[in-house]
């Protein structure tokens, strides 16, 4: 029936150029009778999603802005991991079901594939020798950190998605299955059982990051294409846009990827996790046990220039884009030893016993090291330690300059500051020790020193912090725990019974609470403009990256958003969609 044919084409074309959209329709014929029987705007994925708004811009059927529109910006996820075959594109090649070992939470995107181990130093290890790891742990903890860069994949059988392990490999790009209560781990006998089944370290496995899922074997990956159609409504993105977008990154290849996505500079640089390195921690447990100033003194020296080395690297990649780094934030008890193996191993390094080990261990040890010795306080307290780290800033950014015609632009963050006289001390050791480094050089770079907003006095208090502070950057992970009295650790165990009764409709670890945090983030950002015209404002929590959060930081009128370098794309994309609401009102 070639005439039926054609005119079935003839309405399709016609119903897609009405409703401007790629239709769904169903038909009949009879009696050589063509009759339509519905039609509706067609379900898709996400890369067929920006395929038909580009193609319907050159088609001239919308405009560059509807397009823009049209696309779910927390959709582009599936776009920028690598992933598995659909079920349906699995059974259209004529392959076997997955066999799908244990579920749990998708935690972060994307899939990959690696040998199961156990320990993080081993992860580590592995990984050095050109293996493919995958990091299986009962929970993980700020000690994880280097097994975790090393893995290709994280999963826990505890914690719930904004859970250490969530957070970290969402930053870190890495596909992460949380929460999986299926899961018993026995590390001593290196292997885990799940729905009645065993497997050993060094079993192939494959994590899939976008349905929670652990399958057995291997599974072939599909890499992402980001140029063509991405690339071209990207362009489109940027713009609209009137938020810059900034990543959270502190090692040369997650600032690569940042600047791959479209990151115009690094809004946190987390300094703590470079010192987690195999070479360093020696140096850094030095310091932590040192009983005095000329022994912390000595064990920083070796610390400075592994630091003003990643300095100099994260520069070079940057170019001449921003770079806020924030000095040392967690409590100095994290990077002690824990385990008896561990102890033991420190306790022969450092001279001392592990008695004296355990007890120094003790009297660092917090009940709760959240509201703790941390942040600007170890300033405070040991100044020594923010005077090696802004050292290590300015001689890299010299050092950068020195080489061509970059001129790297530091902006060195004071953490978890609750009062201005804090800000006051501690901004004066960072200018005294740009000062010395500039004259030894014989070179002077421009570099600004803010602090980062996570308490609610110091939003309260905001007009006299920005006397000191030339940009405010919203740590609103911080914030919002501060805030809310919540955990962010814990707040798994209850907080689904929370969004089912209403009281939260979001996560508020996700999603920011603008009625509570947000009321906080305008009242921060009033005050500080108040004082200082010209400020910095920008947010380098989780919530940089989720559209509802962007939005409501454009309306806020804040400088730019800070995420995850695989989430850049995405807080480009809603940041479009909010100057072009915010345009139609």
């Amino acid at each position: 029936m070639p005439e039926v044919y054609k005119q079935l084409i003839d309405v399709a074309d016609t119903l897609e150029r009405h409703y401007k959209d790629m239709q769904d329709i169903e038909f009949t014929v009879e009696d050589g009778t063509l009759y339509m029987l519905q039609t509706r705007n067609g379900k898709r994925t996400a890369a067929a999603a920006v395929k038909i708004a580009v193609d319907m811009v050159r088609e001239g059927l919308i405009t560059e802005d509807e397009a823009l529109l049209r696309i779910d910006p927390a959709a582009l996820d599936q776009l920028l991991h690598p992933r598995i075959p659909s079920d349906d594109e699995n059974k259209k090649a004529g392959k076997p079901n997955y066999d799908v070992a244990f579920k749990g939470l998708p935690a972060s995107p994307g899939a990959a594939v690696g040998k199961v181990v156990f320990d993080s130093e081993e992860a580590f290890h592995m990984a050095a020798k050109g293996e493919d790891v995958i990091l299986v742990r009962v929970e993980t903890s700020p000690d994880d950190i280097k097994g975790m860069h090393a893995a290709r994949a994280i999963v826990t059988a505890r914690g719930g998605m904004t859970s250490h392990a969530a957070v970290v490999a969402r930053g870190m790009g890495r596909p992460c299955v949380c929460g999986a209560s299926d899961l018993r781990i026995d590390t001593a006998k290196g292997e885990f059982t799940a729905r009645g089944r065993t497997f050993k370290k060094g079993d192939m496995i494959t994590v899939d990051g976008v349905n929670g899922r652990v399958i057995a074997g291997a599974v072939e990956l599909i890499n992402p294409d980001l140029s063509g159609d991405f690339g071209e409504l990207m362009g489109w993105a940027d713009k609209r846009r009137k938020l810059k977008v900034r990543a959270n990154a502190e090692t040369p290849l997650d600032t690569r990827t940042a600047v791959e996505f479209g990151a115009e500079g690094v809004g946190l640089c987390r300094t703590e996790h470079m010192f987690f390195e195999e070479e360093r921690i020696p140096a850094v447990r030095t310091m932590i046990l040192s009983n005095d100033e000329a022994g912390r003194r000595e064990a920083l020296a070796k610390l400075l220039p592994m630091q003003r080395s990643d300095f100099e690297e994260i520069f070079r990649i940057l170019g001449e884009r921003p770079a806020t780094i924030r000095l040392l934030d967690p409590p100095l008890h994290e990077f002690l030893p824990h385990t008896d193996e561990d102890i033991a191993g420190v306790a022969k390094a450092s001279g001392l016993s592990a008695e004296e080990l355990r007890r120094r261990a003790a009297d660092l040890h917090e009940s709760n090291p959240m509201l703790g010795h941390r942040g600007c306080r170890l300033g405070i307290t040991y100044p020594e330690i923010y005077e090696m780290q802004a050292r290590a800033i300015f001689e890299a950014a010299v050092n950068v300059s020195k080489e061509g015609k970059l001129k790297p632009v530091p902006e060195v963050m004071i953490p978890l500051v609750a009062t201005h006289r804090e800000l006051d001390i501690l901004k004066k050791l960072v200018d005294e020790t740009a000062k010395k480094v500039f004259a030894e050089t014989g070179v002077t770079l421009d570099y600004m020193v803010g602090t980062m907003i996570e308490l609610p006095r110091a939003a309260l208090a905001a007009g006299e912090i920005a006397q000191a502070a030339e940009f405010f950057s919203f740590g609103t992970n911080d914030l919002t725990q501060t805030t809310l009295g919540i955990s962010r650790d814990d707040a798994g165990k209850f907080l689904p019974a929370y969004s089912e009764k209403g009281i939260y409709e979001k996560d508020p670890f996700v999603t920011l609470d603008q009625e509570g945090v947000g009321e906080l983030v305008k009242i921060a950002a009033e005050r500080g403009r108040k004082t200082r015209a010209g400020i910095k404002l920008g947010i380098c929590g989780e919530h940089g990256g989720d559209p509802a959060s962007v939005e409501f930081c454009h309306r806020t009128g804040l400088d730019y958003v800070s995420c995850s370098p695989y989430r850049v794309p995405i807080a480009r994309l809603a940041a479009a969609q909010a100057a072009i609401r915010g345009a139609r009102k």
